[in-house]
């Protein structure tokens, strides 16, 4: 018996979009394979204990990850989470970012120290202020693997906008030689006229700005030079540059009147805590005008200043608006606007509420001479050399 042509016609067209139906429902399969971790190992464990990966930025595109997402990170049976980002500075102190910079993909934590936090490697310091770091017995770097998935789409979106700042390196895009070079004297409270400084570094000109902050020191008679950033050897190789136009910065250098401390940022470290009662120890034992620096004289030296702008008296709120000037002057942030209050929060903020050991919300409330003259003891200076210290920079020196 003859088959109906219809119905064969019709079981065939059945067939035909069965098997039309299982490709198109394979190939949506494929496409909505989504890449959402990759692994990576360390590449370099930099100064300040950040890691350096071995991905890079176009391994992370692949994943669609963007500005403001967030990614788990595991490693050593350890998970962190660390918001993507341009800056340190995009995220809190103390906090964990995965950077860009430009580069390299850096896993880090803002003003802080990951290797030795997390027991990565150990970092030792040798007395000439060089350092290297020292890994678990039969392990070497190569051997660090970490997993970055990515588990927060856009979750930091907004706070990393609201940390985007932006600053040329062009002196004519300020309004003076001061305000490119970050450079002002610190007054009020008991500080005596003249007295102290804060600056860019006059030595270092990697941001360009070395021969205009070494002006403004020789103008101002500074004497005495506290360098929170280099070590000696830093600023011998600065001296033999062929851009090399700090001429007043070398005679103080050359005379012994500058210490080289080759700081971190993490100031809740005992290694910068050591370091910062060496160096406030030496100005107690010079004579002023006083200059505290760091590279951009923004992190180091903003949280010295803080820290004696406290010890001699300043109001909180003076002590904010000395430490937000560097941001006017930097990235001409508005004062008041919602860039301004993020930064303020996140940095000078942290910074004084643990140097007087309370919550942000009380720092108005609290003596925070009578704080910072009991942090310094805490962390190493005698009673008498704070006590000349105080005596120094309450001089007037002009």
């Amino acid at each position: 018996m003859k088959k109906n042509p219809i119905l064969r016609t019709l079981a065939f067209a059945m067939i035909l979009i069965v098997l039309l139906t299982g490709c198109a429902t394979r190939t949506q399969a494929v496409q909505e394979t989504v890449i959402t971790e990759v692994t990576s190992s360390v590449k370099e464990i930099q100064k300040y204990g950040n890691l350096v990966l071995t991905i890079e930025k176009k391994d992370l595109d692949a994943m669609g990850a963007e500005y403001g997402d967030v990614f788990t990170v595991s490693f050593q049976d350890t998970e962190v989470y660390a918001p993507y980002c341009t800056n340190y500075s995009d995220v809190d102190l103390g906090s964990i970012v995965l950077r860009n910079d430009g580069e390299t993909l850096i896993l880090a934590i803002n003003m802080g120290d990951f290797a030795t936090t997390y027991s990565i490697a150990e970092k030792v310091s040798n007395p000439d202020k060089t350092y290297k770091w020292i890994f678990e017995e039969g392990k070497t770097m190569e051997d660090i693997s970490l997993l970055l998935t990515l588990t927060g789409k856009g979750e930091y979106r907004d706070e990393w906008l609201i940390h985007q700042l932006s600053r040329t390196d062009n002196r004519e895009d300020y309004s003076s030689d001061a305000a490119f070079a970050n450079f002002r004297e610190i007054k009020g409270g008991k500080i005596g006229e003249g007295a102290l400084f804060r600056s860019s570094s006059p030595i270092n000109n990697e941001i360009g700005r070395a021969k205009y902050a070494d002006a403004l020191v020789k103008e101002n008679g500074i004497r005495t030079v506290m360098n929170l950033a280099d070590s000696e050897e830093s600023i011998l190789s600065y001296m033999e540059k062929e851009d090399f136009a700090s001429p007043y910065y070398a005679s103080l250098f050359e005379n012994g009147d500058v210490i080289a401390l080759n700081m971190g940022v993490s100031f809740k470290t005992r290694e910068f805590q050591a370091s910062l009662s060496e160096g406030l120890t030496f100005l107690a034992s010079k004579e002023g005008p006083y200059l505290v620096h760091c590279t951009e004289g923004k992190d180091r030296a903003g949280f010295t200043s803080a820290l004696l702008s406290a010890l001699m008296g300043l109001t909180y709120q003076e002590i904010v608006e000395d430490y937000m000037t560097t941001y006017e002057n930097y990235y001409h942030i508005e004062k008041g606007s919602e860039q301004y209050e993020a930064v303020k929060k996140s940095n000078i903020d942290s910074m004084l509420s643990f140097i007087a050991s309370v919550e942000s919300d009380k720092l108005s409330q609290v003596d925070l001479s009578l704080k910072a003259e009991e942090f310094l003891l805490a962390i190493g200076m005698e009673e008498e050399t704070v006590r000349k210290l105080k005596e120094n920079l309450a001089k007037n020196y002009r």
